[in-house]
């Protein structure tokens, strides 16, 4: 029987470096936090690239349970519809999701830095919030991601779970997601689809509809993130 070919440095490297990129507890380009502390039953939800034509039909749904979510914003779709970038900011939290939604990783820290603040400056504009968080487009971080953080005062934020909720079935969704809930996680759905002008989410929707009962009757309580990671502010 032929032995096992050893591991090579060159790929020992590759795995290193595509987990500081997009691992959700690495820390290599800025830490990032992935979930709150385990020890009350709370939870929260989050999407990300919107706002879109139809962030309206989720925030009718939070509204109808009484829930609170952050949304992680586009600069270029709050400039594109800014009525409905305040509309989400009105009862939940507003983080920053880049400007553009591009991959990070390969890009100068300068031009990551002006995707950063020419979001935070939109958003902050538009909606009134000044986010205190940053999730990467795709959960990649690059070198110069943490920098910009620290000069923008913004903390970096993943996931415990994510939906897919852009190919996956409704059911598929929900169920990725309610096996994801338990106390202190971080769950990511997406209310656009990056710059995509009327992107269908009906998958996202429908997911939200689905799920936020369920969890409610599980008794965990819905979170922005800032409350779930420092529930004492």
């Amino acid at each position: 029987m032929n032995p096992l070919p050893p591991v090579t440095a060159a790929g020992a490297g590759a795995a290193f470096m595509a987990w500081a990129v997009r691992g959700r507890s690495a820390s290599i380009f800025g830490r990032s936090h992935w979930r709150g502390p385990s020890d009350r039953p709370a939870l929260a939800l989050t999407f990300d690239d919107g706002p879109s034509e139809s962030t309206p039909e989720i925030l009718d749904v939070l509204a109808q349970y009484g829930v609170q979510a952050t949304f992680f914003q586009c600069g270029a779709n709050v400039a594109r519809l800014p009525e409905i970038a305040r509309a989400a900011a009105v009862d939940h939290e507003i983080g920053n999701h880049s400007y553009s939604h591009p991959y990070l990783f390969l890009r100068t820290p300068g031009g990551i830095e002006n995707e950063l603040r020419r979001a935070q400056e939109t958003i902050a504009e538009h909606t009134g919030q000044h986010p205190v968080w940053f999730r990467a487009p795709y959960g990649a971080r690059w070198f110069g991601v943490g920098a910009a953080q620290r000069r923008l005062q913004l903390a970096g934020m993943m996931w415990t779970a994510i939906g897919y909720d852009w190919s996956l079935r409704v059911e598929e969704v929900v169920a990725r997601m309610a096996a994801s809930a338990s106390n202190g996680a971080i769950l990511c759905l997406h209310d656009g689809r990056e710059l995509r002008e009327k992107p269908d989410v009906r998958t996202t929707v429908e997911t939200v509809r689905r799920l936020v009962p369920m969890l409610l009757e599980r008794g965990y309580k819905f979170e922005t993130v800032s409350r779930l990671i420092c529930p004492k502010n």
